[in-house]
């Protein structure tokens, strides 16, 4: 990861550098990398989710472009539609869900980036959930128990 970031356009459809994350079925592209920043896209397929999970040590953002997600943030229900953008300061319990029936696309940003490079390149193409809770864990994101997502 560089210090800085670099100049340029990440096109649609595309990972910088080439990249593309398979994280549980969803589809990452990693738009901008670097030390202050990390920018990725998501594509949630309808039942698709990430569970309710914190980053003690980065604040996060939501740009939903198509769709909608449902978001459970700090312990209530909210929903997100294209073009709204959702805040989630740090320490903030957060998870996000495709409880629709059309595909969603959001542009998610951290900040600072810290570790969240590297637990993508580990989670890609992992197929076991209690492994990549596990591995999240050494890499500043932790998941609350499943009760946290009702």
């Amino acid at each position: 990861m560089s210090d800085n970031l670099d100049k340029g356009i990440t096109r649609e459809g595309t990972g910088f550098n080439g990249k593309t994350w398979n994280i549980l079925g969803q589809v990452y592209f990693p738009k901008a990398v670097c030390e202050s920043t990390f920018a990725f896209e998501t594509n949630s397929e309808p039942g698709q989710f990430v569970p309710v999970h914190v980053h003690p040590t980065q604040d996060e953002f939501i740009l939903v472009q198509e769709g909608e997600l449902d978001l459970k943030l700090d312990g209530e229900w909210v929903k997100a539609k294209a073009g709204d953008l959702v805040r989630m300061p740090r320490g903030i319990p957060h998870g996000y869900f495709n409880k629709s029936d059309k595909p969603a696309r959001a542009m998610f940003w951290v900040s600072p980036a810290r570790k969240l490079e590297e637990l993508f390149n580990r989670l890609h193409d992992l197929t076991d959930p209690e492994e990549v809770v596990k591995i999240s864990a050494d890499h500043e994101v932790d998941f609350l128990p499943p009760e946290a997502n009702d």
